[in-house]
């Protein structure tokens, strides 16, 4: 076991057995091992100790808890990590061989309390994981706000690749556990004074969604959260983040304008959608990515402004759902 080591990682894993046999090989490679590694096992059905314990070359604890969410899981972690930086992936990351050499090397140079970095697709991945790496990271779909080198709005590190220090943790405490729980702790993290930096050549390949199914779910989701996290911080919400919502309403009056008066009105649909696809040919050089990056889009633009949408008028118009209260109670982490 290592004494003091610089980093430790905290992963969550519920039922990922074969991601993260993936995520440990990465971290095996790593060419400079200064981390130790906690997995915390969030109630799995289908745990994945014996791939835990086969790793060698690295120092790596396994603890096995009861489902209680992410959030709780990457707090049981924290409490056992002995590292001056604690950093966060997901499951489903691979991390390249480098990571933490950059890491170091960037930390060296421009010391942060708060970090995170951007994400990208391996060749490994299938053409629909990358097209759907794409929706998530281009400045046509989000406006950069993942990491991005052209962005509509501060950098906010997000457990995928993020990570801060002892003292942040110290001083702000852990997760809460909500949904978009990593913007609620990277906001408390610069509202409470710390630094907070984009280490933008230490990145992680993400898999993300392996079907269009699960990821129109998934950023449907991300919709609804940003309303709670602008009953949490009023200030927050920003016109970035309503684009997608203004979107969905701008291609729905399109539509019928189309239907009742003359197709032309679609012109600036279709002009969009094929803006992505040039855009995703020259991003990934393959037509086939590009293609699929088509509904990728529109689902990633169309899933989160639905969310969006639904959740402001259920929550901000007619103060129904999560009421107010509870957002406050969370705010004050009780």
């Amino acid at each position: 076991m290592m004494d003091n080591p610089r980093f430790s990682i905290i992963v969550p894993v519920y039922n990922r057995i074969d991601e993260v046999s993936d995520l440990l090989g990465s971290l095996q490679n790593q060419t400079l091992k200064n981390f130790e590694l906690i997995i915390v096992e969030d109630g799995s059905t289908e745990p994945c100790d014996t791939v835990v314990k086969s790793v060698k070359g690295i120092d790596v604890s396994y603890y096995y808890k009861d489902n209680e969410g992410r959030s709780i899981a990457r707090n049981h972690g924290l409490d056992r990590a002995k590292g001056d930086y604690f950093v966060f992936f997901d499951s489903d990351c691979v991390i390249p061989a480098d990571y933490f050499e950059v890491l170091s090397r960037e930390l060296d140079a421009t010391p942060a309390d708060c970090f995170g970095g951007p994400d990208s697709a391996h060749e490994s991945f299938t053409s629909t994981q990358k097209a759907i790496n794409f929706a998530m990271t281009s400045f046509l779909t989000t406006g950069g706000i993942r990491g991005g080198k052209v962005s509509l709005e501060k950098f906010v590190p997000r457990t995928f690749n993020m990570g801060f220090s002892r003292e942040v943790y110290e001083r702000v405490g852990g997760f809460r556990e909500m949904f978009s729980e990593d913007i609620d702790m990277s906001t408390r993290i610069r509202q409470a004074g710390f630094s907070v930096a984009l280490v933008r050549p230490a990145f992680v390949y993400h898999k993300r969604r392996i079907s269009f199914r699960k990821f129109m779910r998934q950023v449907y989701v991300f919709g609804m959260s940003r309303i709670t996290l602008k009953l949490l911080y009023p200030g927050s919400l920003k016109l970035v983040h309503a684009l997608p919502a203004l979107a969905v309403l701008v291609g729905l009056l399109l539509l019928v304008l189309a239907v009742c008066f003359s197709p032309w009105f679609l012109f600036p649909l279709g002009l969009y959608l094929f803006a992505i696809f040039c855009s995703a040919l020259v991003s990934t050089g393959a037509p086939v990515i590009a293609l699929k990056a088509v509904p990728a889009s529109v689902i990633q633009i169309c899933g989160y402004g639905c969310g969006f949408i639904k959740a402001y008028f259920m929550k901000i118009l007619l103060g129904r759902g999560r009421d107010i209260e509870e957002e406050v109670l969370i705010r004050k982490g009780k």
